[in-house]
């Protein structure tokens, strides 16, 4: 090639370089990490949330397109006005392009409304209400890690298999708790099992007492547990209390993760199955990033904060490949690629936003089985997506065409 066809060929890279840039809106992105800071949540998702976003954003590079990623974090309070509030102005005014994470399924549903009239990308890993890519779909909107419906299915399914038929339910009172209790009757009662009762309980309450002598004189062979976090630790600590196991009942915790297994300890916990999408101690891999998070954190991560990192690799790996950072184009891009990450591997989203993974089915080591510290879960079987994600023919999202239905 000679000199001036060399000039020629450097130029035009340049301005493709330039363009590609220039397709960056103010010239920076920007992510906004919407959690739960000191609440009843706040273990699995909170700070926690945000070093994983900052840590995706190191894996990839600092930069993308040539511009500066920025991270930034609020704290909704789980108050759905001061949620949505938060998000416009992120969105109107904050020149945030994406908002990841958003425990708290009432607050997700008024994010998810709020980013389609404005045009914007979220992403949820900690909410897990069905709704999200059902009748409330958006084609801005992704669930990431998991929703009622997988939890349902993974847990409820092990439990009636293995003979729990005769259940009773604690459900927290909002959006998620609701759709899991009904999501884990239609598990139960498709196996063969009935639902003796269930209670709703207000959001981090410290007092049980009522709810687990309801569940105790029912007579249910299974106390299913279906909140998160903070409730749930203190439900299963009381119910120990109360004598719920000691008397023949058993205990099945609908949502579990390994912080509230770090909290309860080992002899509270061990034996109970639980589902989950990641865990740390998986492989290589996971053991390198979770160490490099626990160094900033002081504890290994929940499937939720692993969440938060995926779809934040996942969200600049599509801006980079769609050379823009316009919403529309990076949604497409991310129906296109697959998913791969430290804890995630060829999964894929669905028409209504749903992520398409593998999901775990795990059972709480005892401690004579724990070999060191964090060595809480054995994986009892990898459990795909066609068996823990609703099927299409039961959507009720308006973007999944109608021959899938």
């Amino acid at each position: 090639m000679g000199k001036k066809m060399k000039q020629l060929a450097l130029a035009g890279s340049m301005m493709l370089c330039m363009s590609a840039q220039a397709q960056v809106s103010d010239d920076i992105v920007k992510i906004g990490v919407l959690t739960d800071m000191a609440g009843v949540t706040a273990d699995v998702t909170g700070k926690g949330s945000v070093v994983a976003a900052q840590m995706a954003v190191q894996e990839f590079g600092q930069t993308v397109l040539g511009k500066p990623i920025e991270i930034v974090s609020a704290d909704h309070q789980h108050k759905t006005d001061l949620g949505a509030s938060i998000a416009r102005q992120w969105y109107d005014t904050g020149k945030v392009d994406a908002i990841v994470d958003i425990p708290n399924s009432s607050i997700a549903l008024a994010v998810q409304r709020i980013a389609k009239q404005s045009k914007k990308i979220v992403m949820f890993s900690g909410a897990g209400t069905t709704a999200l890519t059902n009748d409330q779909c958006s084609p801005y909107g992704f669930h990431w890690t998991y929703d009622t419906y997988a939890l349902a299915h993974g847990t409820a399914s092990a439990v009636v298999q293995n003979g729990g038929k005769d259940w009773f339910i604690i459900a927290s009172d909002y959006a998620f708790g609701a759709q899991l209790a009904k999501d884990t009757t239609q598990v139960v009662t498709a196996g063969g099992g009935k639902i003796l009762g269930t209670v709703r309980h207000p959001l981090n309450l410290s007092d049980f007492a009522s709810f687990l002598l309801q569940a105790q004189t029912s007579g249910a062979q299974v106390v299913g547990i279906a909140n998160a976090g903070n409730d749930t630790i203190t439900a299963i600590k009381q119910a120990g209390e109360f004598g719920i196991t000691q008397s023949g009942q058993s205990l099945a915790a609908m949502i579990l993760m390994i912080d509230d297994v770090h909290s309860l300890g080992l002899d509270v916990a061990q034996g109970t199955y639980l589902t989950t999408a990641s865990y740390w101690d998986m492989d290589d891999k996971t053991r390198e990033w979770s160490n490099k998070f626990m160094q900033q954190t002081g504890k290994m991560p929940s499937m939720l904060q692993a969440g938060v990192y995926g779809s934040v690799l996942h969200y600049l790996k599509a801006i980079k490949a769609a050379g823009s950072d316009d919403a529309d184009q990076v949604a497409a891009a991310m129906r296109t690629l697959p998913i791969n990450d430290v804890f995630t591997h060829g999964a894929k989203i669905r028409e209504d936003g749903r992520v398409l993974r593998d999901m775990y089915l795990a059972r709480v080591k005892s401690p004579a089985e724990s070999k060191y510290p964090w060595d809480y879960f054995t994986i009892v079987q990898k459990i795909p997506p066609e068996q823990t994600t609703m099927p299409l023919s039961q959507s009720t999202c308006p973007m999944v065409p109608a021959a899938s239905k």
